[in-house]
């Protein structure tokens, strides 16, 4: 009881709170996605043939080129293949993803409903700068006053969701597999179409 009271007596009690509440809601967040998603067997077949590809891949094209032309586009042939596969693979990942993420949302947006109702004009912590104006938008959402340094619940608690998530799932082994990165619903053009 008395660490409650010696916590809601300090200068930075609010930022604190904010933290603590990021930090329980990733794992939440990450509790919804192994039940959803990680410990089926679908996307832990999906994960092993994006990795294989990937693996198949790279060694395909760290090998030494042959000479002979023949050669040459039959190993271009095999290697558009393994790039499509992978795509697949990719796409249909992001898609097995997208019920998760989106249970995960609601869940954020209920979050970020109480503490916007909790904070809401509070100053939750200061910036050592002042940040560009577009920035400035969101770091000051909400704020009284013209002190662009006063920091509000909206932009402490976007950082935090970011870091704070990205490194846990880092750390349990949820990130994306190495040969979908950058890949997604949305991927790059590929260059040799055009």
């Amino acid at each position: 009881m008395a660490a409650a009271g010696f916590f809601s007596n300090t200068k930075y009690s609010d930022c604190l709170t904010l933290v603590g509440i990021s930090i329980c809601t990733a794992i939440v967040c990450e509790a919804i996605s192994y039940l959803l998603i990680y410990r089926t067997t679908s996307y832990k077949s999906l994960k092993s043939t994006i990795d294989k590809a990937s693996k198949k891949l790279e060694i395909m094209k760290t090998q030494e080129p042959v000479p002979s032309v023949l050669t040459k586009k039959s190993k271009t042939k095999k290697i558009d293949r393994v790039e499509t596969s992978l795509k697949e693979s990719t796409r249909d990942l992001s898609l097995f993803k997208f019920k998760s993420g989106f249970v995960v949302a609601v869940v954020l947006f209920m979050v970020f409903g109480f503490l916007n109702s909790v904070f809401e004009g509070k100053v939750v912590a200061k910036l050592p700068f002042v940040p560009f104006r577009l920035v400035q938008k969101m770091s000051h959402r909400g704020l009284p006053g013209d002190d662009m340094t006063d920091c509000s619940m909206a932009f402490l608690y976007f950082l935090c969701s970011i870091s704070i998530r990205t490194n846990l799932q880092k750390f349990l082994g949820f990130s994306p597999p190495r040969g979908s990165a950058g890949a997604g619903l949305f991927p790059m053009p590929d260059p040799k179409t055009n």
